[in-house]
């Protein structure tokens, strides 16, 4: 029984010692995890503190820099021109880096001066990027929002798409040169209401329709320049007096005659150019009534008849060119005396006969009628394309046949009336 008690003594003991051990090791652990995690946040807050203290925080951000315009009227413009730049596709000359900051009269490409109506102020005065070789898909809202604008040249670029009609508002515009581009539609019209243009040229583009007849009455209109698009009309036969100086219609596609009223329409002209369109019939005896004209160009059309002996009357001509047509007859001999004339061309024709006059003129190499019909020159055209020419008369049927010998002024040096070969004679209408 003794024994008994003392073995479950024993046992009690030794658990006893069991449990006082396990509770002092889970005492130890926990003491070190708490010892170990309060180490390393102590670590850590240290190490933060250390980076704050070499990284101090950054400071709140501020607002971007306010730009300071030299005139408000810059300041208007400034965000016109960003979104015009926004929509460049091409810049090979890097022009739109300048396009920076409030200084916008230093923008390459724009220029400043005071506007009509305020001599203290300051705005964009004209745009020139003559062959910038600069490329956006329209000039809408770029060059219709320049209010102040007075001229605006930007020749062999890259833009495309319409005139927008605002343009009319654009008071003080007098020089607007688009030429060389891709612009395309009709006509620019909106340019009709602007009183102030002098000066227009839209050439080497790809409008097309028809030009309207006002265009050529505007009253400041000096020069109009239209050539090489695809116009396609007749030339105006019932309008008056136009002011226009310089005039160029070559390479469309205008059709039908030449009009009697051609010396109304283009009186004041110091150069006719009608080169490269589609005009047929022939030609009328008052084109001998452009006094002004120094160049008279008329080449690659499909003009029949015999040349009017009123081209005597051009003292001021310098260049005539009538070559790549149909016509014939025999070269006048009034013609090739004028004193300024230095270059003639009727090549490409179907002339039959020269005089010695024109002789002197082809020999001195200012006349040319190389691939014509005219026996004993060389160069000519065979026989047979002259037989099959002058095979079909309805081709050499041409109106008032008075009119071709007709000479309307003077000739102080042609007197001599026995020097005129039979056609040239002068004679007044029946």
């Amino acid at each position: 029984m003794k024994t008994f008690a003392t073995e479950v003594s024993l046992s009690i003991l030794l658990i006893s010692l069991i449990l006082n051990t396990e509770a002092h090791y889970a005492v130890e652990k926990e003491t070190v995890q708490f010892v170990a995690s309060h180490g390393h946040n102590r670590g850590r807050s240290q190490r933060n503190q250390a980076n704050n203290e070499s990284n101090p925080p950054a400071p709140p951000p501020t607002s971007p820099e306010r730009l300071v315009f030299a005139d408000q009227r810059l300041a208007v413009v400034y965000p016109v021109i960003q979104k015009f730049k926004s929509i460049i596709t091409s810049d090979p000359l890097g022009v739109t880096k300048s396009w920076v900051g409030s200084d916008v009269c230093n923008y390459t490409g724009f220029y400043c001066e005071s506007p009509p109506n305020n001599a203290s102020a300051m705005a964009v005065a004209s745009v020139d990027f003559n062959g910038f070789k600069l490329g956006a898909p329209t000039l809408d809202g770029f060059l219709d929002q320049l209010s102040d604008l007075a001229l605006f040249h930007a020749n062999s670029n890259n833009f495309a798409g319409t005139i927008s009609p605002n343009v009319a508002k654009l008071r003080y515009l007098y020089e607007l040169d688009i030429s060389n581009n891709g612009f395309s539609g009709s006509f620019p019209n909106a340019v009709l209401g602007m009183e102030s243009l002098t000066f227009l040229d839209i050439r080497f583009n790809f409008f097309t329709g028809s030009v309207p007849p006002q265009i050529f009455f505007m009253q400041n209109l000096d020069a109009l320049f239209i050539n090489n698009n695809d116009f396609m009309q007749k030339l105006p036969d019932n309008l008056g007096t136009s002011h226009i100086l310089y005039l160029t219609l070559a390479n469309n596609k205008f059709i039908g005659p030449i009009p009697s009223t051609i010396a109304k329409l283009f009186s004041s002209l110091t150069e006719v150019l009608l080169l490269n369109n589609q005009l047929t019939g022939c030609l009328p005896y008052e084109i001998g009534f452009l006094k002004e004209a120094i160049v008279f160009d008329i080449g690659n059309n499909q003009l029949t008849g015999p040349l009017p002996s009123s081209l005597a009357c051009l003292d001021k001509v310098e260049q005539l060119n009538f070559a790549g047509n149909f016509l014939y007859g025999m070269v006048p001999e009034v013609v090739c005396v004028l004193e300024n004339l230095a270059n003639f061309s009727l090549s490409d024709n179907y002339f039959i006969y020269v005089g010695p006059v024109c002789r002197g003129l082809i020999e001195s190499g200012v006349l040319d009628v190389r691939r014509n019909c005219i026996p004993g020159l060389p160069n000519q055209r065979s026989i047979e394309e002259c037989v099959a020419f002058f095979a079909y008369p309805k081709r050499l049927l041409c109106p008032y046949k008075w009119s071709y010998n007709h000479i309307p002024c003077e000739l102080p040096h042609f007197s001599s009336r026995a020097s005129l070969s039979p056609t040239d004679q002068v004679s007044s209408p029946p």
